[in-house]
């Protein structure tokens, strides 16, 4: 797998498409703290970790619903393997005229847009949710 976090992303947008409550991914610390954003943005209910059916050990993400229709409306992968995104704190593209959230790798570490400008720092856009 070249691009663990595009594929977290894709489980997540196949899930909600399909109706599930929730979706199995393996896991990584760049994944839990992608989902610790999402979670605090209220884009997903929360994950936990647990041991996959192969042994290793994976995150159960528990998505979030609203009246049947799935919260996540688009989930964009930005920076990409090929060609990585950096940006300033003052270039971070605002997502939907602020209704949708970047998510930013910092060094001060992974967090939303409005967080990264509040701490004037900026980093690699890993993917934009509405």
């Amino acid at each position: 797998m070249n691009d663990p976090i595009a594929d977290m992303l894709t489980r997540i947008r196949n899930s909600q498409l399909r109706g599930k409550a929730t979706v199995e991914t393996p896991a990584s610390k760049l994944r839990a703290w992608v989902l610790d954003v999402l979670a605090d943005e209220g884009y997903i209910r929360g994950y936990e970790k647990v041991t996959g059916k192969d042994g290793h050990p994976a995150l159960n993400i528990e998505l979030k619903y609203y009246e049947g229709t799935p919260v996540i409306r688009e989930l964009k992968r930005v920076s990409k393997p090929g060609r990585r995104v950096y940006m300033g704190a003052n270039d971070i593209p605002v997502v939907r005229q602020g209704l949708g959230v970047s998510i930013v790798s910092t060094p001060r570490g992974v967090m939303s847009d409005a967080n990264a400008r509040s701490h004037n720092v900026g980093g690699e856009v890993i993917c934009t949710v509405f």
